[in-house]
């Protein structure tokens, strides 16, 4: 009966394990711009994902279309352009900022924390998980595997920056602070998964962190994984008690022929989140 029992618990914590390695976050992509005046209470929203949800990978994409009103966003990106782009036909309703894409599988105004939390609770009920994903450091690269699963899908390499603090200039946000969470600097296609495991060997990306997305042919997200225990270039400098970093970006106006300036203030003490206090009424285009 003593070892009847014994494996039975043994057996229990091989299903809680499998269990808990099977969970993948939720993925929350925010398409947002330093440019735009409806942006700073959604690029505070998820600082706060990101400071509080360890079951969520939120992202956020600067895209370049407000690039040509004032204010060169340092941090756009003509991929995240595209790939909102991708979403804007597929879900019907276009490009505008700010927009958050859950799981890619729903659209909301990413100042509407209750539609964007309620999304992403049902989300976590429901989301499907096609393969377990990890992403690993090695000596020169990334170690990437994909589990055996039922499916097909196109795996995505993101690289991602774990804050800025940017002082604006002009724009419609000119002369404010923008404080910024997981900020993307590069995504890249890196293959396709056609069910099989499959491991891959990937170049780091640009970036101080990275994340590896798994998406349907219909552009839902049914496998993500971040990369844990990464030494970034900060990370080899500082002690690893240093909580954060500042970093000032000034960029330069449109036309200008002065290189970007950026210095930075290293400090010790996490740093709220909150910028802004703006509302908005429907969804602002871009």
């Amino acid at each position: 009966m003593f070892y009847r029992l014994l494996a039975g618990l043994a057996l229990l914590g091989l299903t809680v394990s499998a269990a808990s390695a099977a969970e993948r976050p939720v993925v929350v992509e925010l398409f947002t711009s330093q440019g735009c005046s409806s942006c700073p209470p959604a690029n505070a929203y998820l600082n706060e994902l990101a400071r509080n949800r360890a079951d969520v990978l939120p992202l956020a994409f600067h895209v370049t279309y407000w690039d040509r009103l004032g204010w060169k966003d340092p941090f756009s990106l003509p991929e995240a352009t595209s790939r909102q782009d991708r979403y804007g036909h597929r879900f019907g309703d276009g490009s505008y900022t700010p927009e958050i894409v859950v799981d890619g599988a729903t659209s909301h105004v990413g100042s509407h924390r209750e539609d964007v939390g309620a999304a992403i609770d049902a989300a976590r009920r429901n989301s499907t998980t096609a393969a377990t994903l990890s992403v690993a450091k090695d000596s020169d690269g990334l170690s990437i595997d994909v589990g055996a699963g039922q499916g097909r899908g196109r795996l995505f390499l993101i690289g991602f920056d774990r804050a800025h603090t940017t002082a604006i200039r002009r724009g419609e946000n000119g002369g404010r602070t923008l404080e910024e969470a997981n900020v993307v600097r590069s995504i890249r296609g890196i293959g396709d998964w056609q069910g099989s495991q499959l491991r891959l060997r990937e170049k780091l990306p640009e970036g101080e962190d990275a994340a590896v997305v798994l998406e349907a042919p219909d552009g839902r997200i049914v496998g993500a994984a971040r990369l844990s225990g990464r030494l970034s270039q900060f990370d080899s400098i500082f002690p690893a008690n240093r909580e954060s970093y500042r970093e000032i970006v000034t960029s330069p106006l449109i036309g200008s022929s002065q290189g970007r300036k950026s210095s930075r203030d290293f400090n010790t003490s996490s740093k709220s989140s909150r910028t802004g206090q703006l509302t908005e009424q429907g969804k602002p285009r871009g």
